[in-house]
């Protein structure tokens, strides 16, 4: 098959396509009491070197004679995205249907061999570009610590499994945002959504694409989102509080929306946010984030949702008339 040209996104910098939800979550982790100090002490740099040696040990590494067409795509991949840096890459002998970013000196990207078996050359591409996606937004550092949090005990220190508990729900939160941002890095690398919607749908099940249909799995999105009781919206909420991943068909649902919002098209004709121009700021991304999800509770129709709308439209419109309250009051 003829593949497509892909239009090189010089010197982008991803903050150009990362989620706000993502953004404001991360904020959130960094600021968490003592987050400092636990990766200090878990994600050393012999921790790093000792991950990269033991998948080393136990994987097959990608190179231009083992697994020559991956290798030829994760190349493809960075040239797209003008990245100075290449990670390698590692095929796990693994059934789970999943891939990962690890390391932080040098982080590396795993993929499980069911992935290798079951996906063509584009959804291959957005795998790889999903993981690059992590790697060029800095999340591979907390999905190490993620990683290494579940993987250990810290009882060898006073208080560690209560620090490990208060902390471990706003890391899965995040790195369940983390998901949307690397959604969209992948359609960036592929400039096609197709391959990501079938990613999805295999995600979900589908391992023979020729027994489902994409307009139905859009519908089954929409009787997803269509589920809005206050029970319904409860067991939602609970439902997804273990999971590394959003569900399929939220990714699917979050993913149209932001490549017709338009972002997406003005990022392929040039207009984004390029590496060396302003800095990072914590405050800046938290604000966005703040703002994405106040827009979200406004426009949703969702009861519970609509419900804490409303009690906090009215503390802010208690609090503004006391306000004015106090001011006449000063007055006079």
């Amino acid at each position: 098959m003829l593949m497509k040209r892909v239009k090189k996104l010089y010197a982008i910098d991803p903050r150009s396509w990362e989620h706000p939800a993502d953004k404001a979550a991360l904020s959130a982790v960094k600021q968490l009491k003592g987050i400092d100090e636990i990766v200090k002490m878990l994600v050393s740099a012999t921790t790093d070197r000792s991950l990269r040696l033991e998948v080393l040990a136990s994987n097959v590494k990608v190179t231009a004679n083992q697994y020559s067409k991956i290798y030829t795509i994760m190349n493809n991949i960075v040239d797209t995205f003008d990245w100075e840096y290449r990670p390698n890459v590692f095929i796990c002998q693994n059934p789970v249907f999943n891939a990962g970013a690890l390391g932080v000196e040098e982080p590396f990207i795993t993929i499980n061999s069911s992935l290798v078996k079951s996906l063509d050359e584009q959804e291959m591409t957005a795998v790889l570009a999903h993981e690059m996606g992590h790697i060029m937004s800095g999340h591979s550092l907390y999905k190490t610590l993620i990683w290494l949090l579940s993987n250990i005990s810290l009882s060898f220190i006073p208080m560690g499994e209560l620090v490990k508990s208060a902390i471990w729900a706003t890391l899965m939160e995040w790195n369940r945002k983390s998901e949307l941002t690397s959604d969209r890095a992948e359609l960036l690398a592929v400039q096609d959504e197709t391959p990501s919607y079938n990613l999805l749908m295999k995600m979900a099940g589908a391992e023979d694409l020729s027994q489902v249909n994409l307009n139905e799995f859009f519908a089954q999105a929409m009787e997803y989102d269509a589920q809005k009781t206050v029970l319904d919206s409860v067991q939602k909420i609970f439902s997804q509080l273990k999971l590394s991943h959003p569900y399929p068909v939220i990714r699917l649902k979050e993913l149209k929306t932001w490549a017709s919002s338009g972002v997406y098209q003005a990022i392929l004709d040039g207009n984004y946010l390029k590496r060396g121009y302003g800095k990072p700021d914590a405050g800046e991304d938290l604000k966005q984030g703040y703002d994405f999800y106040r827009e979200t509770i406004r426009k949703s129709d969702d009861p519970m949702i609509k419900t804490i709308n409303n009690i906090g439209e009215g503390i802010e419109k208690a609090a503004g008339n006391l306000e004015e309250k106090i001011k006449e009051i000063f007055k006079t």
